[in-house]
């Protein structure tokens, strides 16, 4: 009986060793805890947000949340784009959008509207009541301007194009002027269409508007670590 007992107390003592190495095994090779949880940010608009005629990983917001993560931004940007919306459109969805809590906003929509000629007061109080509605949520948000199609005649373009600085002045709100700087009427960048950015067009986008958006979240983090 006691040489059962003491082989007992040797087993039990290996099998605590062993326990203990595959603890050690473990923490050395678990993957590095994320020192916050991610940044969600909500990239709001209509097509040229959505992707339109791309594979999702050629979308503006994959593209955005890869150049963030590339520069040690721990994010996640939330697809948020809708083909063919307008301003009011936007509006009508804006609250069950919201159910992913975001931290920030670009909000790019208004192109359709200028392509159906709609009043630009009309955008313009949609745009405001997004802005409202973000700025209530605690949402920290860049305004993607827009212009419209010159062929519109120039009083609205004038009134049209005035909507997005008017509207930044008004929220205290970052301005990008124009979402498609530097792609609009390039047919390298452009889709067959004239208008939708192709995949090259989404990265010079991503490019130019990045700044903009590393200032709205400011510096990332430090790098993540290992839990203790």
């Amino acid at each position: 009986m006691f040489a059962a007992r003491s082989n007992i107390g040797v087993i039990t003592r290996q099998a605590w060793w062993a326990y203990g190495l595959l603890s050690l095994f473990v923490n050395l090779t678990a993957e590095p805890a994320m020192a916050a949880d991610p940044i969600r940010l909500l990239a709001f608009g209509d097509s040229l947000t959505a992707g339109y005629n791309l594979p999702a990983g050629d979308a503006f917001p994959a593209k955005l949340e890869a150049a963030l993560r590339a520069r040690g931004y721990v994010v996640r940007v939330i697809n948020a784009g809708v083909s063919g919306d307008t301003s009011a459109g936007g509006r009508a969805r804006l609250d069950w959008t919201l159910a992913d809590r975001p931290d920030y906003a670009v909000v790019e929509l208004g192109a359709n509207d200028a392509l159906r000629g709609i009043d630009p007061k009309i955008t313009a109080a949609n745009l405001d009541a997004i802005l409202s509605v973000l700025r209530q949520r605690g949402v920290k948000v860049l305004l993607a301007g827009m212009l419209a199609p010159r062929n519109m005649g120039a009083a609205y373009v004038r009134e049209f194009d005035a909507i997005y600085p008017r509207l930044a002045r008004t929220h205290d709100v970052p301005l990008y002027p124009f979402f498609l700087e530097g792609v609009a009427l390039r047919r390298d960048l452009t889709q067959p269409d004239g208008m939708h950015p192709n995949a090259q067009g989404v990265e010079v986008v991503v490019r130019g508007i990045l700044p903009a958006v590393e200032r709205l979240i400011g510096p990332p983090p430090p790098a993540a670590r290992e839990a203790p």
